[in-house]
């Protein structure tokens, strides 16, 4: 049982309330993520749950259908675009419950897989686990303009401690991604949950660390919040540089918002 699966169904679920009970035409409402619209997070969603699927349970048609999406955007087109070819021009309410149905069945699929079971992606193979919390963290970060953008201040759960440990290994990656040298010793991370635990990482040290809210923390490494907007306590270079960058998601380097770019509304 990968206990992941169960934390990305609980958000999936979440986001999936959040607009369910939308008319299909307030779902074409743009976010202030790159202008893209519900649909188009939703269609994002819905897309990348389905290779997930694919890459668990048939290599050889992931491989086909994921050079298909990597084409169109090597081509020039936007990721929405790209989506919209792979997929069809499913929006609203009719995308909004296939997306619900399809991540039920992804949901299934991963918490009955062998953890350590070695599935493509994108970049290199990763473990199943660690693909159905790159499934968690994409949900919850992209649900993120959605509540922007209906001015709702997310409630979160104690899952987004696997998206926080996802940010926290990747502090090599911030800066190995960017080609810069990476800073040592790394950030000692203290992090107060949403029931009021303290979950920690790395070494315990005075000069470099990081302490705040956890759901705050995530914003950042998911480039959804610029840390300048949040109340975490950056201490030290090392901290700073990578809270100034930090990426936990797979891809090019992308630089995170503007201070104020992304807010709630």
């Amino acid at each position: 049982m990968i206990r992941e699966a169960n934390d990305f169904l609980a958000e999936s679920e979440l986001t999936y309330e959040l607009l369910r009970q939308h008319a299909s035409d307030e779902l074409s409402e743009q976010s202030a993520f790159k202008c893209w619209s519900f649909n188009d997070i939703v269609r994002h969603l819905h897309v990348w749950n389905q290779m997930a699927l694919l890459s668990l349970n048939d290599t050889a048609q992931f491989q086909l259908e994921f050079e298909k999406i990597a084409t169109a955007l090597l081509s020039g087109h936007s990721y929405p675009e790209a989506e919209r070819q792979w997929l069809g021009e499913q929006a609203g309410q009719e995308l909004l419950q296939q997306w619900h149905g399809e991540f039920h069945k992804l949901a299934d699929a991963f918490a009955d897989s062998d953890p350590e079971q070695r599935v493509p992606w994108a970049g290199p193979p990763m473990s199943a686990r660690s693909s159905i919390t790159a499934r968690l963290m994409e949900t919850w970060a992209h649900a993120q303009a959605i509540y922007d953008e209906l001015g709702k201040v997310r409630t979160n759960g104690e899952h987004i401690k696997s998206i926080a440990e996802l940010g926290v290994r990747t502090y090599r990656w911030t800066f190995a991604n960017r080609e810069l040298e990476v800073p040592l010793p790394k950030p000692f991370v203290s992090l107060r949950s949403p029931a009021g635990e303290q979950w920690c990482w790395n070494e315990e040290r005075d000069d470099e660390r990081i302490e705040g809210d956890a759901g705050e923390f995530c914003q950042v490494v998911t480039q959804v919040r610029n840390v300048a907007d949040t109340r975490l306590q950056v201490t030290g270079s090392n901290a700073k540089r990578w809270m100034a960058i930090a990426q936990c998601f797979a891809g090019g380097a992308e630089d995170p918002p503007a201070p104020g770019e992304r807010r709630t509304r």
